[in-house]
């Protein structure tokens, strides 16, 4: 179709349709063709570059988002998108002076909050991150809604309070800032978790009040509230005072329910996560055979992919095994929280802020190893690093 000024508009919204519905080649073709149609149009260069980035086209990307930040340079959203760029392909410098000139044309705009929030997190700078994630919940996707309640708590003394901890985000996050649960209640507050139907029962080890998430809910009105994810900045947690210790174990009746489930010395595996999460296509593996190398090398391995009922049964097999190989999954904040044994796989590209940049450790579960994607998509040196580690570690 040509492109005239009669039909452009349509066109222009067309092509946002398909972004939005995750169609990126098909996007970024009709948005190559509205940009080579409105060459001065910021908009369809830095649409352009998104899409690509999307793609993998890195440098492709990196010209168009250029191109629309030279275009529009008092546009918030130009820098916004250009600091995404250099943030989800390991470049923090420039992408934190993009998003330092995006907030100071649009200081209150949640989006690029929030993306320097993450990036100054995932540099460990957890200082300065802290009050920027907290962008997160002024943005749906995120799945961090305020609760429509007074008194969000904000780092007062919580002695003799009750201390409501509402859930947010996805398993693995919620998994992950349990931790903070008995060390509010060690301060001297009553706490009550809310906690999702599939980690109630296994929540129940942190010795707090654990009460099972549901559409309609009867609590006693608490004295604050705040979303896990918040607490660590409220508390001042730096990489230095992570609460580290193994805080989840699994129920006595799962153990028992579950014994012998798992073959001596089995190896538990996992490939692949929830397919709806916005990472999942590149973080998680090809299929099972991608552990081909790891078998080769003597384990014997479990797939565990598919859930076996909820977290607290999940948490009575990873008991029974020497290891944990997993994609980047609630597992692994699963297996770190009760110290198990696990190796992690993480994706080259967007890979999320909390395992930092160029470690293969994590202060957050110290009987966790991080095995990191050399490039974009390379899972293979990644699995033969694995195999290569298991029989160091194993003798096979």
């Amino acid at each position: 179709m040509r492109l005239t000024q009669d039909n452009i508009l349509g066109e222009f919204m067309r092509a946002g349709e398909l972004q939005q519905a995750g169609r990126w080649s098909e996007a970024a073709e009709l948005w190559r063709a509205i940009a080579a149609a409105a060459p001065q149009s910021p908009e369809a260069h830095a649409n352009l570059g998104a899409a690509l980035l999307e793609l993998g086209a890195f440098a492709n990307s990196e010209a168009e988002l250029t191109k629309a930040a030279g275009l529009a340079p008092e546009a918030s959203w130009a820098h916004y998108h250009l600091a995404r760029l250099f943030h989800l392909t390991h470049r923090p410098q420039p992408a934190e002076a993009e998003y330092r000139r995006a907030l100071a044309v649009a200081p209150d705009d949640a989006k690029v909050r929030l993306g320097l929030g993450q990036l100054l997190l995932g540099l460990g700078r957890y200082p300065e991150g802290w009050p920027l994630y907290e962008a997160r919940k002024d943005i749906p996707s995120q799945n961090a809604p305020r609760l429509d309640l007074p008194n969000e708590w904000r780092g007062e003394t919580v002695a003799g309070k009750r201390l409501l901890i509402w859930p947010e985000q996805g398993f693995g996050d919620q998994i992950q800032f349990a931790r903070f649960a008995p060390v509010l209640q060690a301060m001297g507050a009553e706490v009550t978790l809310v906690a999702p139907p599939e980690l109630a029962a296994v929540f129940a080890s942190l010795g707090v009040t654990v009460v099972e998430q549901a559409e309609r809910l009867r609590l006693e009105t608490p004295d604050h509230w705040t979303l896990p994810l918040s607490i660590p900045g409220r508390l001042g947690v730096t990489l230095e005072t992570v609460p580290a210790t193994p805080y989840l174990s699994a129920p006595a009746d799962r153990r028992a329910k579950w014994a012998g489930y798992a073959p001596q010395g089995a190896v538990g595996v996992v490939w692949r996560g929830r397919p709806t999460h916005g990472n999942d296509a590149h973080r998680s593996l090809p299929s099972l055979a991608a552990f081909e190398p790891l078998a080769d090398a003597g384990a014997t391995l479990l797939d565990l992919t598919e859930p076996r009922g909820d977290f607290a049964d999940t948490a009575a097999i990873l008991d029974q095994l020497d290891l944990v190989v997993t994609v980047d999954t609630a597992i692994a904040h699963l297996a770190g929280a009760m110290g198990k044994l696990c190796w992690v796989l993480l994706p080259w590209f967007r890979t999320d802020w909390r395992w930092l940049e160029d470690r293969a450790d994590s202060p957050w579960y110290p009987s966790l190893r991080l095995f990191r994607q050399p490039g974009p998509g390379a899972w293979d040196p990644v699995l033969q690093e694995v195999a290569s580690a298991y029989r160091t570690k194993f003798g096979s």
